[in-house]
C-alpha cells in the first residue's frame, strides 16, 4: 500500500508552469528529488485515457490534452525514457496522441495492450504476438449475449483488436448497468480464457498475463533506470500503482501520480499527488521540464 499521507487531501494543482506541487507523502517527495536529482536515470510511465486525454463519451473521440505533446517533446530528452502504457492498442494511442514525428519524442515508447504491443518512435514500428484466440470467440459471441441478457439499451461495444470493452456510460443508470453487467461478462470471459478488466463505467475483456504493472516493472528494469514517476487515473492503472510501491519497498525512489478522478477513490487514495485531469498532468509534466531546465 502507498505510505501515509501528510495531509489529508492530496490534492493539488500545478497552475503555474515552473513550480512544482509538492507530493504529500515522505515517499513522494523522495521519488521526486530523485527524479530532480539526476533526471537521466528516471523513467516517467504515463496511462492515455484519462491522464494524457481528457475522458470523453466515445473513446473513439479521445484525443491528447492539447499541452501533452508539446509538455512530453520538453521533457523526454531529460529523463532516460518516457513510457505511455495504455490499454488501447498502441498504434491507436499513437494516433490519437499526435506522438509519431515529434521532435523530442524520438525515443518515445507506447505499451499497448497492458504492454502485449509496443511501438518504438525511433522505428515507427508495432511488434506484438499473434491475438489470443479467446479474443475471437468473445467478439463474434458478445453482441448475442448482450442482446439475450437485455443488455443493449445506453451499452455499446468499442472494439480494441486484441481486446473488447463494453461501456455503460451512455446508459441512463450507468453505475447500476456497469454493476449488472459484471458477473456475467466475466463468466463469458472466463469460458474463453479471458479475464474482465473493470474500468470508469467500461468491462475490457482481454487476455490474462499481463498488465500496466507487469509492463512498467519490465521496461523499467530494461531501461536500467534509477526511479520512476507514473501517472494514471482508472482502475487499470492500480497494477502500475503496485510495482512503483514494489520498486519503493526494494529502495528505488518513485512518485505516484494521480489524474484527479472521483470515480476510482483507491487510486486517488493510494497517490502521493492528485492533479487536475489530463490539464493537470500536462502542468506537471510542463513544470518538470522547466525545473529541469
Amino acid at each position: 500500500m502507498g505510505s501515509p499521507k501528510d495531509s489529508t487531501d492530496p490534492q493539488v494543482s500545478a497552475d503555474s508552469p515552473d513550480v512544482l506541487p509538492n507530493p504529500v507523502t515522505g515517499a513522494g517527495r523522495e521519488g521526486l528529488a530523485a527524479i530532480l536529482a539526476n533526471s537521466s536515470a528516471a523513467v516517467i510511465g504515463l496511462d492515455f485515457d484519462g491522464t494524457l486525454a481528457p475522458i470523453v463519451p466515445d473513446p473513439e473521440q479521445a484525443r491528447a490534452h492539447p499541452g501533452a505533446v508539446p509538455a512530453l517533446a520538453a521533457l523526454a530528452p531529460k529523463v532516460a525514457s518516457v513510457a505511455v502504457i495504455t490499454g488501447r492498442p498502441a498504434g491507436v494511442a499513437v494516433r490519437n496522441g499526435g506522438f509519431a514525428g515529434v521532435p523530442g519524442l524520438e525515443h518515445l515508447v507506447v505499451l499497448g495492450h497492458y504492454g502485449t504491443e509496443r511501438w518504438d518512435a525511433v522505428s515507427s514500428t508495432v511488434s506484438a504476438p499473434a491475438p489470443h484466440p479467446g479474443v475471437a470467440a468473445v467478439r463474434a459471441e458478445l453482441p448475442g449475449f448482450l442482446d439475450r441478457i437485455g443488455a443493449w439499451q445506453g451499452t455499446w461495444i468499442e472494439e480494441k483488436g486484441r481486446a473488447l470493452a463494453v461501456h455503460t456510460r451512455r446508459a441512463t443508470d450507468p453505475q447500476a448497468a456497469y454493476e449488472a453487467l459484471r458477473g456475467p461478462l466475466t463468466d463469458l470471459a472466463t469460458r474463453h480464457g479471458l479475464i474482465v478488466e473493470p474500468g470508469r463505467m467500461v468491462l475490457e475483456l482481454r487476455p490474462p498475463g499481463m498488465d500496466k504493472g507487469v509492463a512498467l516493472l519490465d521496461y523499467f528494469r530494461e531501461t536500467g533506470a534509477e526511479s520512476v514517476l507514473y501517472a494514471g487515473d482508472d482502475l487499470g492503472d492500480l497494477p502500475a500503482f503496485a510495482a512503483v510501491e514494489k520498486l519503493r519497498s526494494d529502495g528505488v525512489p518513485g512518485l505516484l501520480v494521480c489524474s484527479g478522478s472521483d470515480e476510482v477513490t483507491e487510486l486517488r487514495e493510494r497517490a502521493d499527488l492528485v492533479v487536475d485531469g489530463a490539464a493537470g498532468v500536462v502542468g506537471l509534466l510542463s513544470a518538470l521540464a522547466v525545473q529541469l531546465g
